[in-house]
């Protein structure tokens, strides 16, 4: 499987070019790639109480979808958003709303949904949120889940020592098959820390032995995986290295 770093947009993008997007499906084929995993702007909040906000969200959401479709049948992956104040439930009906209005019938591209740490009025923070965003959404079919090592950590789900007991939970809560990607991340602060710290495989409070489990886990291991660590070029080489050589074929 793909070890991958990832660096997220800010909220516009180059218009694209027919000709680009073609030499890059060639190369892709070529190469044998496995899937995109394109990330959301990190500014895009679906849930936010001001409706501007969830107005650039919508139109944000909306044109990437657009933009995937030059690369079929991949995914994009978003932070479900914050409340603000508004209250869980809220927050889940507006997240809800917007999917069902940007998904639509004959899309290729998958949404996946991240699990996320807690902090603050942060949804997702649990896999009984990210159900219940799924359950509102009409074409549910054309959603997964991003599986974030930080966020699960930090939210409270022990990885560490009992990743198959955190992954029964999901199975429990939403469904295996919902899973479609694992973004590597260890974590600076301790479990249940609701911080959202990024640090370096193998360098946080997680380790590198619990890594090597994910990695090599029946459940996880034909998944995409993709770094987001605090890192430069050189650090992320040395991570898909690490991870590589840690990987059991």
């Amino acid at each position: 499987m793909p070890f991958l770093p990832v660096t997220p947009r800010g909220g516009s993008a180059k218009a694209v070019v027919r000709e680009d997007v073609d030499r890059f499906l060639e190369l892709w084929d070529k190469q044998g790639y496995g899937k995109i995993v394109a990330h959301a702007p990190y500014t895009l909040n679906a849930c936010s109480n001001k409706p501007e906000v969830r107005r650039f969200a919508r139109e944000a959401f909306a044109e990437d979808l657009e933009r995937m479709e030059y690369t079929p049948g991949n995914y994009y992956n978003f932070h479900p958003g914050s409340h603000v104040g508004q209250g869980e439930e809220k927050g889940i009906t507006l997240i809800a709303e917007l999917l069902n209005t940007c998904l639509y019938e004959n899309m290729t591209t998958t949404v996946l949904l991240e699990t996320m740490a807690g902090k603050g009025s942060e949804l997702g923070r649990n896999f009984g949120e990210l159900r219940a965003i799924l359950d509102q959404t009409k074409l549910s079919e054309k959603v997964g889940i991003c599986l974030d090592t930080c966020h699960v950590w930090d939210a409270g789900y022990d990885i560490v020592n009992d990743l198959d007991g955190v992954l029964e939970e999901f199975d429990r809560t939403i469904g295996l098959d919902r899973l479609k990607a694992v973004h590597l991340n260890d974590s600076m602060n301790g479990l249940g820390s609701h911080k959202d710290r990024h640090a370096r495989i193998g360098e946080g409070c997680i380790g590198l032995d619990a890594f090597v489990r994910v990695i090599n886990h029946p459940a996880l291991r034909e998944l995409p995986f993709i770094l987001e660590t605090p890192n430069e070029d050189a650090g992320w080489a040395r991570e898909i290295a690490l991870l590589r050589n840690a990987y059991t074929e």
